[in-house]
């Protein structure tokens, strides 16, 4: 059955939330309260405090007569122990991963599922960048977790097309991968509404036909006319998103990028992503490094548009992951995410073209040594950078 392209759907509700001390007991909470169904599809999941509280919950839920499935990406939940997987199943939790590891998988190891979506009841829906690890969901010595993190609460007729989503890869996760994804076609994106409140559209990559998710982000920044604002914390664009970034800029449009500063875990990304700070800071890009904690935002605001969850827009997730992100027009969510960005700014470092040019010799090794590293591993698996 051909992928669908999900339609515009008005009269949604939504609720930012913002770290996991504030996200994480909405979960449970919602969990708990759970009546017929509970559907969840993450990619990361690592035991501990915070997935043994899930167990718990999910287990309690079957009990009262809820129907609960998971799907879990295989490379992913590689940190949940064979002890926690197997508690699962005792209890009544339909189990799957997308994916398993192979000996003999060759490239289509590469393949995950990197999707976070969370549907309790068929009717309400957590969507964003979190997994089920102590790193996103538990508050540590400082009083906040260890990951910078958000989750949208939807209501409303989006939450139908989530479940379908859902539905399909659920299906598809029963059968045996392809040891390679198709090749993914270009498709019609439906134009965004001009203005109003209360709409979304689910938007996503699979592994059958489209990858339409960045399609949507070329389409609203080409357009764009006051700010293009993007959090990510793995910066590794594709030429695409730098050029139709840059263009934007060149025209007078506000843009900025928040990104992953010195804590973060996997350094080796950021120093490769650096190199393209020269060229974006030349053509009036503003790039921002988050301070405090390791930034795991996946959020975009494209002046009164704003995408939100799991993609991170890099060339790697682009060929390789299944995703899944909505684009939202609501001027009251509009508002949540631009201070959720303007705090963040103002806990940020903000490079300039100066500071740039005076960056000591070791980090421009850094730079050079891992950027030449990214660019091989592009040239090997023939990804366009």
């Amino acid at each position: 059955m051909p992928a669908p392209i999900y339609p515009w759907r008005q009269n949604n509700q939504f609720e930012l939330l913002i770290d996991g001390e504030v996200f994480f007991p909405r979960i449970i909470e919602a969990m708990q309260l759970a009546r017929h169904a509970i559907d969840i599809e993450l990619y990361l999941v690592s035991s501990g405090e915070s997935s043994s509280r899930v167990t718990e919950t999910l287990i309690d839920a079957v009990a009262r007569g809820v129907k609960v499935r998971c799907l879990l990406d295989g490379l992913g939940s590689h940190g949940m122990h064979d002890e926690d997987r197997e508690r699962l199943l005792a209890g009544g939790v339909a189990l799957r991963f997308y994916n398993p590891i192979s000996l003999f998988g060759g490239k289509g190891n590469f393949h995950r599922d990197h999707r976070k979506l969370l549907i309790i009841d068929e009717q309400q829906l957590f969507i964003g960048g979190t997994g089920f690890t102590d790193e996103f969901c538990q508050p540590g010595e400082k009083g906040y977790s260890q990951w910078h993190e958000q989750m949208l609460i939807v209501r409303g007729p989006v939450v139908a097309d989530c479940l379908d989503l859902f539905e399909r890869q659920w299906t598809a996760s029963a059968k045996r991968l392809r040891l390679l994804p198709p090749r993914r076609q270009r498709v019609s994106v439906p134009p965004a509404p001009a203005s109003g409140d209360g709409y979304a559209r689910l938007s996503y990559t699979d592994s059958q036909e489209h990858r339409e998710t960045v399609q949507a982000l070329f389409a609203t920044i080409s357009r764009s006319r006051r700010l293009v604002w993007l959090a990510t914390p793995y910066f590794l664009p594709s030429w695409r998103v730098r050029r139709a970034l840059m263009r934007a800029a060149r025209r007078g449009v506000d843009v900025r990028l928040l990104l992953g500063g010195g804590m973060h875990d996997h350094p080796a990304i950021r120093y490769a992503g650096q190199r393209f700070y020269q060229k974006l800071l030349k053509s009036g890009i503003r790039i921002y490094e988050y301070q405090p904690r390791f930034l795991h935002l996946k959020t975009v605001l494209v002046d009164d548009w704003a995408s939100l969850g799991s993609c991170n827009f890099d060339h790697w997730t682009l060929h390789w992951n299944l995703e899944a992100n909505l684009n939202l027009v609501d001027s009251g969510l509009n508002r949540a995410i631009t201070q959720s960005f303007e705090t963040d700014f103002a806990m940020s470092r903000e490079w300039t073209r100066e500071q740039w040019r005076d960056l000591p010799r070791l980090h421009r090794m850094k730079i050079f040594l891992w950027g030449s590293i990214n660019r091989a591993i592009m040239l090997w698996f023939s990804i366009k950078g």
